[in-house]
């Protein structure tokens, strides 16, 4: 389901102040940061799964990568090591070619406050949770770090350099280990007044017996639409009607991406979760569209890779509940940016934050 389109080898190394913290800059219209074309910035994506980093220019160009495991069940100490020693790797290239690493630019999968760098929930990575991740990087590493989340990372990605170009006003889903959502209006990353804004993964679907999700809250629109919400829901419903294509599965072997490949090969059990999945992600969109009249809302994430499976069930239930005008002006979209949306976004923060 993956759809990552810059990547090109398997290798863990691939060549190829926060201003913004108030989310007040605008950035619709900027074809990129002003800079030299020999500063890189070192963009790192903290996910609930891999851990990726990249050295990437002012025009949104990726030259190297690296990916790792995220040892998101180990201290944060090791989660520090880990990005540290990504960092390190990229730092490397960035100086055999001669170049200049401007700044460094982490996201991660959670709430963060972005002026202190201190996670503040973060689900899917529970060891960060209230930890100084940027200060305990910057002391590692002897340089200033910017902390942001991911799905933010992922709409000022879309925005600069993927399926938003041109757009003001745009939600961007990221449907991944969880739910991440960014919000952008009027060309400005709008981020609440306590940093916590675009949390649309934790708003509630289910509310009346709906499945517990690791937030404490009950009915998350993340427990239907993630890609570990596809492997319960994929479960559920093996138990009670069992499946040609996926039978033959070990329960501890099934994954988004196997049901996804039943879903493609007509398994009718594989294709209900993928209806469910669009029609409680339809039921969260209406809700956004009604409260915030997007002219787009960009889905991207592992999860979009399945696109075609649940795209025409969301669209379906957004006409039926989201008021006519603006349900049928907001675009919605397959991202364009895939894995490197959220670090795109992340160069262009720190792009616009350097010193």
């Amino acid at each position: 389901m993956r759809n990552e389109k810059k990547s090109n080898s398997s290798s863990s190394l691939e060549p190829l102040s926060p201003t913004l913290s108030q989310g007040e800059r605008e950035i619709a219209g900027v074809s990129r940061p002003e800079s030299s074309k020999a500063e890189l910035i070192c963009a790192v994506d903290l996910g609930g799964t891999n851990l990726r980093a990249a050295n990437i220019d002012c025009e949104g160009r990726i030259h190297e990568r690296v990916r790792t495991v995220t040892p998101g069940s180990k201290p944060a100490a090791d989660v520090v090591a880990a990005i540290a020693a990504a960092v390190r790797k990229c730092e490397s290239e960035c100086a055999k070619r001669g170049a200049h690493l401007g700044g460094i630019s982490v996201v991660i999968p959670g709430s963060v406050q972005v002026e202190t760098g201190v996670v503040f929930n973060a689900p899917n990575i529970p060891s960060l949770q209230g930890y100084g991740l940027a200060p305990a990087l910057a002391t590692v590493l002897g340089r200033p770090v910017l902390l942001e989340n991911d799905a933010n990372a992922a709409a000022l990605g879309e925005m600069w350099q993927g399926a938003a170009q041109g757009c003001r006003t745009i939600i961007c889903l990221t449907l991944g280990t969880g739910v991440g959502g960014g919000i952008i209006l009027d060309g400005k990353l709008w981020r609440g007044a306590d940093g916590t804004a675009g949390e649309i993964g934790h708003t509630s679907v289910e509310p009346f017996g709906g499945v517990q999700c690791g937030c404490g809250s009950v009915g998350c629109l993340e427990v239907y639409a993630s890609a570990t919400a596809i492997v319960r829901m994929t479960r559920e419903v093996l138990a009670e009607h069992p499946s040609p294509l996926l039978h033959s599965i070990a329960a501890d072997d099934l994954t988004s991406q196997k049901v996804c490949t039943a879903a493609m090969a007509g398994d009718e059990r594989a294709l209900e979760v993928f209806r469910r999945v669009g029609v409680y992600l339809g039921i969260g969109m209406a809700n956004l569209i009604n409260i915030l009249n997007p002219e787009m809302i960009v889905v991207g994430g592992g999860v979009s890779g399945a696109w075609e499976l649940f795209a025409q069930h969301a669209r379906a239930e957004v006409m039926k509940r989201a008021f006519p005008v603006p349900g049928q002006r907001c675009r919605i979209v397959q991202a364009e940016g895939g894995d490197d949306a959220g670090l795109i976004g992340a160069a262009w923060l720190a792009f616009q934050n350097r010193p």
